[in-house]
């Protein structure tokens, strides 16, 4: 029995150690600083809980020493500190963040280690880029591929057609820093919450938009391969305008700390929300130029036992599909390695990863 580290005991970090503790293959100790967070994970008999400092480098990593793993499910400014401490004791890694620098950072952390470090293992970055690259090996030449995912509620009733459903301070952040895309074959910078375009799925109408991080490493592993890549956040129609007011014409993305207090106390969260997949590629394959477009909803349900909302579904299968990839020795045990090195066959055919698959079949290719 692998004995795992999560640090976070948040929504997310509750449902990935509910996830992997009724396997029965893993033992979890869950750790946050704060203990009304604790006491929010799930009551089983493989599940412990320690009140750590996060930033205290000695007491993480003794928290971290002789652990098969961490996964860090801990806002997107802890994650290379997290990381330092895994590499220091011997610790494989792997995180959720969708933040570039973070992100950066672990990969030089990767050039010297002696364990894993696999960043970005949730929904976006994540499964997503793991799609999209399985649907570009399909092409013989790529042209466009478009990312777009979106974590929504399904009864939205508010002006902003929005519930909380992720990390406040990792929302705020996709919506405030600069956005990596491919343009014209060269990967440049794109500012958030421009490029709105509108689609329709099943009958319903969304706009998306820029938003930073979705994208991962494929950025760079695509750079120079294809002419267009772009990733955007999936919202209902209306989202994006109001985002701009707040943030540009109240000036509240040089006050974060006022944006969060708003949204916390202000949207309410929501259990009964929807995971929108949406990822378009279009290039030459056999002379003919051709696209293939992977769609796929995920909607809250029961797990073993254990209600959960289509975010924490999501997110939580991404990171524990990694790690059980991991475990079964089907990735590397050293170094960087990226979402698009994980098959999507091999991601689909995992216990976790197949959360992912749509109760009346396969999702939508073609």
């Amino acid at each position: 029995m692998k004995h795992i580290v999560v640090v976070g005991a948040g929504n997310i970090g509750s449902a990935i150690s509910w996830m992997l503790a009724v396997t029965g293959d893993y033992r979890i100790t869950v750790a946050d600083r704060a203990v009304e967070q604790l006491s929010n994970v799930p009551t089983h008999e493989r599940i412990d809980t320690e009140v750590v400092d996060i930033t205290d480098r000695l007491s993480l990593q003794a928290l971290l020493k002789d652990k098969f793993a961490v996964l860090s499910a801990a806002p997107f400014h802890l994650t290379a500190g997290i990381a330092e401490a895994a590499v220091a004791v011997g610790t494989h890694y792997l995180d959720l963040t969708e933040d570039v620098e973070s992100t950066r950072k672990v990969k030089k952390l990767a050039e010297t280690s002696d364990v894993a470090l696999i960043p970005q293992c949730g929904l976006a970055p994540g499964f997503i880029s793991i799609v999209a690259a399985d649907l570009a090996a399909r092409f013989d030449k790529l042209d466009s591929v478009r990312m777009r995912v979106g974590a929504l509620p399904q009864y939205p009733s508010n002006a902003l057609n929005y519930n909380l459903t992720w990390s406040t301070d990792g929302l705020i952040n996709e919506y405030i820093e600069p956005c990596e895309a491919i343009v014209e074959g060269r990967l440049t910078a794109v500012p958030a919450l421009e490029e709105r375009e509108e689609f329709s799925l099943d009958g319903v109408t969304y706009e998306a938009f820029n938003t930073s991080g979705g994208l991962g490493t494929l950025a760079a592993t695509l750079e120079g391969k294809v002419r267009t890549m772009n990733y955007r956040t999936i919202r209902y129609p209306g989202h994006v305008a109001i985002m701009k007011a707040l943030l540009n014409d109240l000036n509240l993305r040089n006050r974060r700390d006022v944006l969060k207090d708003l949204f916390e106390n202000a949207l309410p969260a929501t259990m009964q929300d929807v995971v929108i997949v949406f990822v378009t590629v279009c290039g030459t394959r056999n002379g003919r130029f051709m696209q293939e477009t992977y769609a796929n909803k995920v909607y809250a349900s029961p797990i073993s036992g254990r209600m959960m909302s289509a975010i924490q579904i999501t997110t939580a299968a991404g990171i524990c599909t990694v790690l059980d990839l991991l475990t079964d020795g089907k990735l590397p045990l050293r170094g960087f390695i990226r979402q698009e090195d994980v098959a999507l066959d091999a991601f689909l055919s995992n216990r976790f990863g197949q959360h992912y698959v749509p109760r009346d079949g396969l999702a939508k290719v073609g």
